[in-house]
């Protein structure tokens, strides 16, 4: 233990942190490498996060240490840390159990500035890999998104109007959805499946959010299922 307590203090030793003690974060998703947020650690958050293998962080307007996921239950789980070639900056790549931003969105990165390549790009050629999330990614980041509707209650926003309706509407919403996809599913015209099933998967979400089902409990019971 004591040796293993001495490289630690070696590795952040050799870390550049700035007058102020900290040193820059990148947080970034270790399956889809996103990245997540910007944060700052100083040696005793860095410390916390490698010996509990969670993101802790310092937090400069507060002046405190914080436990990423302390009171939202969205940490962060630690897979790997890497500081740049001045050992000044680091990344950090996690899997994150739910949104990183205080808005409710996956990433912290979401409000776009500008976009050099919107206007040359080919609006029919396929997303490459680094444009599009997959699946499991779009849907935590829907899920994120429906969980700060309800919590916010937007005026002008649909999926406000649903959570103000209430839970019988949110049903009847549902069920509309299923029947609509199964009409689509009966005929050739696949677009319109696709919409009616992207329809039908968002309600679902809003009843889940509702009724405080997480992606992670159904992740759960298909893993269940699948070993049965």
């Amino acid at each position: 233990m004591k040796a293993m307590e001495e490289n630690l203090r070696s590795k952040i030793k050799d870390l550049k942190f700035d007058a102020q003690g900290l040193i820059p974060a990148i947080v970034q998703d270790a399956q889809t490498r996103e990245i997540l947020t910007l944060a700052y650690m100083n040696e005793e958050s860095l410390r916390r996060t490698i010996e509990e293998g969670e993101t802790w962080f310092w937090s400069r307007s507060r002046s405190q240490l914080w436990h990423k996921g302390e009171t939202s239950g969205h940490t962060q789980r630690v897979r790997r840390i890497v500081a740049d070639c001045d050992a000044d900056a680091l990344t950090v790549f996690v899997e994150p159990h739910g949104p990183a931003c205080h808005t409710g969105a996956r990433s912290c990165f979401h409000n776009e500035i500008e976009s050099a390549e919107e206007n040359d790009k080919d609006k029919d050629a396929p997303m490459s890999a680094d444009e599009a999330m997959n699946l499991g990614a779009q849907l935590e980041h829907l899920y994120a998104l429906i969980e700060s509707r309800r919590r916010e209650l937007p005026e002008g926003s649909y999926t406000t109007y649903l959570f103000k309706e209430g839970l019988d509407k949110i049903l009847k919403k549902v069920g509309e959805e299923a029947a609509e996809t199964i009409i689509a599913a009966k005929n050739e015209e696949r677009e319109r499946l696709v919409s009616e099933v992207s329809d039908l998967i968002y309600h679902l979400t809003v009843l889940m959010v509702e009724r405080g089902v997480t992606l992670e409990m159904v992740r759960a019971e298909l893993t269940k299922r699948s070993k049965g």
